[in-house]
């Protein structure tokens, strides 16, 4: 593959200092204010504050006793829920310092996520579950069997959708019985969350790896590790609007998309295992900008609530395998951007 760009910071994008020491999992800003929760590989939950002048101090932190892979955040800004490989959900008080275990399933936690209209968390697992907790009690209050570990989630009320795994080979044929292997993405309505409204073929071949639903939940966006973004809508009349497109190639080279993040005007960002990031408009079906490629995969991406940041996290993605791991140099960072309105907003046409 082609080598990185030799520019430790080709967008002049500010720096976060004291970042986390290994690759970040997940990272979203607090609805409330400028504070950034990330989860890393480093087994921490951290916080930092991002100030007017562009200043960013971490706040505090907590610990798993193995790696973080998701991070939200309630509604009020005041707590922070995250699980991962201990396949622990666990909830922290920011005002108190204290964490509390609410939730576990039987495999690594992939996906949490706070639902606000409901006083609920709900979880994804490779379990092959979704879990919803009440944190006043210790089971679950709802508990959904998949067809396949969960790989990517994501929750807008009322509006759930998750991605699966693609089924194994290795169990696609039981004698008579042949199983459907193509890659599954399930979509709820909240009022009703124990059955799903609608199960979508994804239009991705292989695995998925993000998903983010639309600002106005008429629909979701997924990515893939084939440099592959497949936009897909909710209600019956819409599925002709349906389209996917690639991103993420290079000369030959086909890298993974590793974060779909939208921004509040409706547009998005994709980042991937290339080291870019790019902004898109889905209704014009065409790219807005695109960013020059960072010295690291980009593993997570985030727009604070106003739209003005864009965070995200350089770091090993694993796409290499072990062997690039270990002649890695660049040090896992996290990037702010400062989103301008003509790289992000929607370009009317000429004569409109």
């Amino acid at each position: 593959m082609n080598p990185p760009a030799a520019n430790t910071n080709p967008n002049g994008d500010m720096v976060v200092a004291n970042s986390p020491s290994d690759t970040i999992s997940s990272m979203l800003f607090s609805p409330t204010a400028n504070f950034l929760a990330t989860a890393s590989w480093n087994k921490e939950v951290a916080v930092y504050e991002v100030q007017a002048t562009g200043a960013t101090l971490p706040k505090a932190k907590v610990q798993h006793t193995h790696p973080v892979l998701a991070v939200d955040w309630s509604g009020d800004g005041s707590q922070v829920v995250s699980g991962g490989t201990d396949s622990l959900c666990k909830l922290w008080n920011l005002a108190s310092n204290q964490e509390i275990t609410i939730g576990q399933h039987a495999a690594p936690i992939k996906s949490v996520h706070f639902v606000k209209e409901m006083n609920l968390v709900v979880t994804g697992s490779f379990d092959k579950t979704i879990k919803y907790w009440d944190m006043r009690q210790a089971t679950p209050a709802a508990n959904i069997q998949l067809n396949e570990r969960v790989y990517a989630m994501d929750v807008k009320h009322p509006v759930l959708a998750v991605a699966t795994a693609t089924v194994p080979e290795s169990v696609v044929e039981r004698g008579a019985t042949r199983i459907d292997k193509k890659n599954k993405i399930f979509v709820y309505d909240l009022s009703n969350p124990s059955a799903p409204f609608r199960v979508v073929e994804s239009p991705l071949k292989f695995q998925h790896r993000c998903l983010s639903i639309f600002p106005d939940k008429s629909g979701f966006a997924v990515g893939s590790v084939e440099g592959r973004v497949a936009i897909s809508h909710v209600a019956e009349k819409d599925l002709q609007k349906n389209f996917a497109f690639k991103c993420h190639r290079q000369d030959n080279d086909i890298y993974a998309v590793n974060s779909i993040a939208f921004h509040p005007y409706g547009t998005f960002a994709t980042a991937g295992s290339d080291g870019v990031y790019t902004f898109w408009d889905k209704d014009a079906k065409q790219r807005l900008k695109l960013f020059a490629r960072g010295p690291n995969s980009i593993t997570a991406g985030c727009f604070n609530p106003q739209g003005t940041i864009y965070a995200y996290a350089l770091g090993y993605d694993w796409s290499k395998g072990v062997e690039y791991y270990q002649r890695q140099r660049e040090p896992n960072t996290i990037m702010l951007h400062a989103v301008q309105d003509a790289e992000i907003k929607k370009k009317v046409a000429a004569g409109r």
